[in-house]
């Protein structure tokens, strides 16, 4: 098995792609790249399986990768599209002592808690309900043989992290979904990571979500091997606008699969 693979469970923005009432040239199109449910990604390494965030379409893009099995859930920041399918948990909650570990920062942690009270208030702990364990994210922390570290950045007024994931002393990615800008360090966390997962929403600008020029450019700044794009919105059409992209940049589609030996 590979240390490290990276699954895109799902890489649009938060209303989903195709998105309800448009009929542009993406949300109609038959490209199954151009159809993009909200951004998650699935990581697998040897000791076990741990998802980033779980939107709304949560549980379609774990039938879809036939997931059976997970061992944690990673949180970036709790807006809604990254969290709501957060009782959808429950499912790998199947033995009656059974928990569910849920790593994130503090203050993502206490949303979370005041959303879904009923599965922290302790009253519901039987067989097949979610009941979450956390974990609460202030530095580095290690899951199995692979260390992740959290990336700060600034995302409108939501305090959001990004995750580092290293093995064996080696940064192999770093996964933003929602930026518009590293605060000071993030940057420094991440040179010499191998691969740089990064929120490139469109082309025009966006108050809270970087678009294609500040993607690139902070791809430039980190100095990545190789670039993939998601969280993105239906001005962009897979095809075409990749095509136009530099060759170490790419732009990820849902089902996607990185890994590393």
């Amino acid at each position: 098995m590979d240390s490290l693979q990276i699954t895109f469970l799902g890489t649009g923005t938060s209303v989903g792609i195709p998105m309800i009432g448009c009929d542009c040239a993406t949300c109609t199109s038959s490209d199954p790249r151009d159809q993009r449910s909200r951004s998650s990604i699935l990581v697998r390494t040897p000791e076990g399986t741990y998802v980033v965030d779980t939107g709304p379409d949560f549980r379609t893009q774990c039938l879809r990768e036939k997931l059976k099995e997970l061992d944690a859930a990673l949180y970036t920041h709790p807006h809604m599209d990254h969290l709501t399918g957060f009782d959808d948990l429950r499912r790998f909650c199947v033995p009656e002592d059974a928990v569910m570990p849920i790593y994130g920062t503090p203050a993502c942690l206490q949303v979370i808690r005041r959303m879904y009270e009923h599965a922290f208030n302790g009253e519901n702990r039987y067989r097949g309900y979610l009941k979450p364990e956390e974990h609460p994210v202030t530095g580095p922390f290690s899951l199995g043989e692979t260390l992740i570290t959290p990336l700060p950045v600034k995302h409108g007024k939501v305090e959001t992290v990004g995750y580092l994931f290293s093995r064996g002393g080696r940064k192999l990615c770093a996964y933003l979904s929602d930026m518009k800008e590293p605060l000071e360090g993030t940057v420094e966390l991440m040179k010499g990571v191998d691969t740089l997962i990064v929120d490139a929403l469109r082309h025009t600008p966006h108050p809270t979500h970087m678009n294609f020029e500040e993607a690139l450019a902070f791809r430039t700044a980190v100095g990545p091997r190789q670039t993939w794009f998601t969280h993105i919105q239906c001005e962009i059409l897979h095809a075409p606008e990749e095509q136009k992209l530099p060759e170490d940049v790419r732009i990820a589609y849902d089902g996607l699969k990185l890994s590393w030996p």
